[in-house]
């Protein structure tokens, strides 16, 4: 499986449907995998955060979920086939028939059984084996890994957002011996609930969900900064810094 690395992060290079059946591989196995969806601002995160860092690092799967990450590819040479979000490959996961139990972990009150709901309206075969709503809080994580563990689920879909969800999967996947598949959803749970819409498709086509989000979401400014500015600067200094060294050798 060919990887791409953007700062210090492993990246696959997977189309879509390459990574849903990664998915359903790894449903067929032993062990537990982790997946993360990094985006453009969870790359720069990971910069100050070593955990963060190293958490994803360490994951199973890194799908590309931000078009930023497709030009810091085309930069470095090797570009990635297309972007994979988090919210379509849940999606598309939970529309498979005989899929094992799934769990819906976080996103405010009510959203994770609403969201349950939908996804089962879509497909009837689809077992929800239980939700949690709310965010993390360390006085509760025992009882949720408790809920979790008793519901049975080999699924787990974690709304918490970013790093929050990728480190709370890492600090408790190994204590949920059911779970074969851990995933951060990030915002997913609200987009397919209808609290939060979605960029027009044309617009993501186009690469320019982050000027819907903003539009929509004025508070994010200092994220889309990060994403569309910062992000860029990292990625160029980061390979001018090689080509240099490459250059001096």
């Amino acid at each position: 499986m060919s990887r791409l690395v953007l700062l210090g992060v492993p990246i696959d290079a997977l189309t879509f449907q390459e990574a849903l059946a990664r998915f359903r591989m790894f449903l067929t196995d032993e062990k537990q995998h982790h997946i993360a969806t990094p985006n453009p601002e969870m790359l720069i995160e990971a910069q100050r955060n070593p955990l963060f860092h190293r958490v994803l690092q360490e994951t199973s799967l890194n799908l590309a979920d931000g078009t930023g990450l497709l030009w810091a590819s085309r930069l470095k040479g090797h570009p990635l086939p297309e972007r994979v979000t988090g919210t379509d490959m849940m999606k598309a996961l939970c529309m498979e028939k005989d899929l094992p139990p799934v769990f819906l972990l976080g996103a405010a009150f009510g959203i994770a059984e609403k969201v349950g709901e939908i996804l089962r309206g879509q497909n009837p075969s689809l077992v929800i084996a239980g939700t949690w709503s709310g965010f993390p809080d360390e006085e509760q994580e025992g009882d949720i890994v408790h809920r979790i563990n008793a519901s049975g689920a080999h699924i787990l879909f974690v709304a918490f957002g970013a790093p929050k969800q990728e480190l709370w999967i890492h600090r408790n996947l190994t204590k949920l011996p059911s779970v074969h598949l851990a995933m951060g959803v990030g915002g997913a749970f609200d987009f397919i609930a209808g609290k939060q819409k979605r960029a027009p498709v044309w617009m993501q086509s186009l690469g320019l969900e982050w000027l819907y989000r903003l539009m929509k979401e004025p508070r994010r400014v200092k994220r889309i900064w990060n994403a569309v500015v910062v992000f860029p600067i990292l990625v160029m200094k980061r390979t001018n810094i090689k080509e240099s060294k490459n250059q001096t050798i």
